[in-house]
């Protein structure tokens, strides 16, 4: 537990002390954000603010997760294996933003092209699980066999984590508040698990989305990008996978399934009735639009995130 504390601890000073000159070196290459027509007019001020400040994070993250790790003598093939899995989703993110800082707007990769690169990436930790565990689950003390369905649900997990991810980072400092309750279940399920090098992890990212509130918070002073949040989401649903903890994510990272379901329900319902069920998708956008401020919206979004994530580590030890 000691060194849970270290490893948070570490990642939030790092991410303190690289946030500066990283958000100084933006400033000055006018590394700036591209705002979608399409967003809210409110978000127009926002045009120009530094991005891919989710460099510093996964920096911060990784630098601190192998100090830690070595320090606990934890440093074994499944953290490599999340954190190779983590720089290659924070480089995916990083093309895609890269792509829109160069178009001078905010379209990087294709769908497609995300997409695929999501699931290639995805296998690494789930041909990994698969090797270790063969192809069962758990839910608390239950285990499941689901045999080849295992290396789809597994990818899925890990894809839908990170587009999850991705949509929740709409507002200043929304996806660093809710995840830092998510990431936090993640290290207690983990440790409890058995799973020293997951919870470890899980702490570093915690103290890491601690230290980027301080540069995110309302008027964000940079915002994470897609190397950020799509990064993060990966491992998110990484961790889950590794840590055995894979059914439970649903229920902690409830917050980020409710944006994902809302951009679902938003687009079918219009293709098929022609009719938008909420003013703007993701959900967050649709209390925007209704009058709430972003910093009670993040605030709100936050203490469900914190709910569910209680809730979520309560069921492990019930089931």
């Amino acid at each position: 537990m000691i060194m849970l504390a270290v490893g948070l601890l570490l990642s939030l000073v790092l991410c303190l002390l690289f946030g500066v000159p990283y958000i100084d070196f933006l400033k000055k290459k006018t590394i700036g954000q591209y705002v979608l027509d399409l967003a809210p007019e409110a978000h127009a001020k926002k045009q120009g603010t530094p991005t891919t400040g989710g460099v510093f994070i996964i920096t911060a993250i990784i630098i601190a997760s192998i100090i830690t790790l070595y320090m606990a003598q934890q440093a074994g093939n499944a953290s490599w294996i999340i954190l190779i899995t983590l720089g290659f989703m924070a480089l995916a993110g990083l093309q895609d933003d890269y792509l829109k800082i160069k178009g001078k707007e905010n379209k990087g990769l294709s769908p497609r092209g995300k997409l695929v690169r999501q699931i290639l990436i995805a296998l690494i930790p789930t041909i990994y699980a698969m090797a270790q565990y063969g192809t069962v689950i758990t839910l608390g003390s239950k285990s499941f066999d689901i045999w080849y369905l295992y290396p789809i649900l597994s990818v899925f997990i890990i894809t839908g984590a990170s587009n999850a991810y991705n949509l929740t980072d709409g507002l200043d400092g929304l996806a660093a508040s809710t995840g830092i309750p998510a990431f936090l279940a993640c290290g207690i399920l983990a440790f409890y698990g058995g799973h020293t090098d997951v919870a470890i992890i899980s702490a570093c990212v915690v103290g890491a989305l601690i230290g980027f509130l301080r540069y995110n918070k309302p008027k964000a002073q940079v915002f994470m990008g897609d190397t950020g949040s799509l990064a993060l989401g990966g491992l998110l649903g990484t961790l889950a996978v590794i840590g055995r903890f894979e059914l439970l994510l649903a229920i902690l990272g409830g917050v980020f399934v409710m944006e994902t379901l809302s951009v679902i329900i938003q687009v079918t319902s219009y293709k098929l009735t022609g009719k938008r069920v909420f003013k703007m998708s993701p959900i967050h956008h649709h209390f925007e639009l209704c009058g709430h401020s972003e910093k009670r919206i993040v605030i709100e979004f936050a203490i469900v995130s914190l709910i569910l994530s209680i809730i979520a580590v309560g069921l492990n030890f019930i089931i």
